[in-house]
């Protein structure tokens, strides 16, 4: 494997080459070529292990707004002005297409999933191929596949699209580093920076990692004795088109007459978030300890792969210095969040895959613990998630206690899953439906609005369902003054008409007095 197969081999989905292409003998048809193989395996791996949450509505309440927020924009809402969030709009426009597919909404953002899945594990595999056997490359996309549900990412979360955007880009990067004075650089790198764009606009984070992968084919430009003039130009040139999509999305909200509210979601809210305090170093901890059979993998288990040593070192570089651009990407907002790890188990699978090839009892421990440990995490954070969340059969029990309720007007989910926003078609009582940004404090100064007079302003309107959590559960990190306000308006303006289970957690239903 001396050469990559390019940045254009990877966009245009071309016939693999023949070095992929294994024997297998099935009466009647050609081989398979070895790409379909392995993504069936990922397909595969990928079902089981996500079965049981198959047109669950409630797996994650960020998936949830994702599909909602989609739908209402095939209904004409725009988000940051009618359903203020502060993703990029690209995430929103990807899960507006997912949800184009004529079958049950949830389903069809989950298929989507599982295809974005297999796609980021084939490309894991292949620039684990750089440092690994075949065969240690595939279980290197495997591990990904099993460990991302640890993080709570194991669906529709974003980080399952734009991961592979990004291995993508850092398989573009390897093989152009790799080229000795390629005439071809100035385009491949360019493939390379709209690739990161697009994921740019999923999630802003991979900033991080697309300044370090920049700065690679600089380097390499660089190396070729590139001149000052053209590097700049050429490096103009990449930023320009990492930033192409980001600017397209603003020139539209301007045209709209709406820049100011674009700019204040997408760039300035993060900023005014406040920390989670101590729970934030707790995540944290918990984060770096699950990754523990990562760092056996990658710092014990020694390299023994007879690759040509010189493109393998390349490689390695390469990865390594992606694992560290992730890494800073993960770490530099503080509130570490489980799902935002996903991106950093990208480049740390592939750094763990020649540990996946050892032969001694003694080394294969770590290639055995790594997968199991994988598996096993995953599947106890997705059942743990199942028995927080609810089932599909509890979810239809609670929507239909709240559309009894409803008239045709407006549902307000002070706390808990906002999927019934979605099923029960209710019209929206505020722009910030999600709703931490109105009971958390975490987001009491970072949402462009003051949360106490936006909820006094909802409850003017006299929602006609009003949904609050048991007030035996502890909420998380409340803004005590916002649902003080709920609760007093409860008490004179509505009475308790339900109480429905849902995951191990009690609802409150109240609609108003009559």
């Amino acid at each position: 494997m001396s050469e990559t197969g390019g940045i254009l081999a990877t966009v245009a989905v071309a016939a693999p080459p023949a070095r992929w292409r294994i024997g297998l003998a099935i009466p009647g048809s050609a081989s398979l070529p070895r790409w379909v193989i392995e993504a069936a395996g990922y397909i595969a791996l990928f079902a089981i292990t996500r079965s049981f949450l198959f047109a669950n509505p409630v797996v994650h309440i960020d998936e949830q707004f994702y599909l909602f927020v989609a739908q209402r924009m095939q209904e004409g809402a725009l988000p940051y002005v009618d359903i203020w969030d502060r993703k990029p709009i690209g995430l929103f426009v990807l899960y507006k297409a997912l949800i184009a597919v004529p079958i049950d909404p949830v389903l069809a953002y989950q298929l989507g999933a599982g295809v974005a899945f297999a796609c980021t594990a084939m490309v894991i595999a292949r620039i684990a191929r750089e440092i690994a056997p075949p065969a240690a490359a595939w279980q290197a996309g495997a591990a990904y596949i099993l460990f991302m549900p640890a993080f709570n990412a194991g669906m529709g979360q974003a980080p399952a699209f734009y991961n592979l955007l990004v291995a993508l880009a850092a398989w573009g990067v390897i093989g152009c580093v790799k080229r000795r004075e390629d005439r071809a650089l100035a385009w491949r790198g360019g493939v390379v920076m709209l690739l990161l764009g697009l994921a740019i606009q999923i999630k802003y984070t991979v900033l991080f990692e697309g300044a370090a992968l920049g700065l690679m084919l600089l380097a390499r430009g660089f190396a070729d004795v590139w001149s000052y003039r053209r590097l700049a130009a050429i490096g103009g040139l990449w930023i320009a088109l990492a930033l192409l999509p980001t600017a397209a999305a603003f020139a539209w909200f301007a045209h709209l007459g709406h820049a100011e509210a674009f700019v204040y979601a997408n760039f300035g809210s993060i900023f005014d978030r406040t920390s989670g305090g101590w729970l934030s170093w707790w995540r944290l901890a918990k984060e770096i300890a699950v990754l523990t059979p990562f760092w056996l993998a990658i710092f014990h288990a020694p390299r023994t792969f007879n690759a040509a040593r010189q493109e393998q070192d390349t490689a390695l570089r390469v990865i390594r210095l992606w694992a560290v651009a992730a890494g800073t990407g993960f770490l530099i907002f503080g509130t570490w969040y489980d799902h935002y790890v996903a991106p950093v188990l990208v480049p740390l699978a592939i750094l763990a895959a020649p540990a996946l090839a050892r032969s001694s009892p003694q080394e294969r421990w770590y290639g055995r613990l790594l997968l199991g440990f994988g598996a096993i995490a995953g599947l106890t954070v997705m059942a743990y998630q199942l028995n927080q969340h609810g089932t599909t059969r509890q979810y239809e029990a609670m929507n239909a206690a709240i559309e009894q309720e409803m008239h045709g007007g407006c549902l307000y989910i002070y706390e808990g899953e906002m999927a019934f926003y979605r099923t029960t078609n209710s019209c929206l009582p505020t722009r910030w439906i999600f709703p931490n940004h109105l009971n958390s404090y975490i987001e009491a100064s970072a949402i462009g609005v003051d949360p106490s007079a936006e909820v006094r302003r909802v409850l003017a309107t006299r929602p006609d369902v009003i949904v609050m959590r048991s007030s035996r559960l502890k909420p998380y990190l409340p803004n005590l003054e916002t649902r003080r306000i709920v609760k007093a308006e409860l008490v004179h303006g509505y009475v308790r008409y339900a109480q429905v289970p849902l995951g191990n957690k009690e609802y409150w239903l109240y609609r108003p007095r009559r």
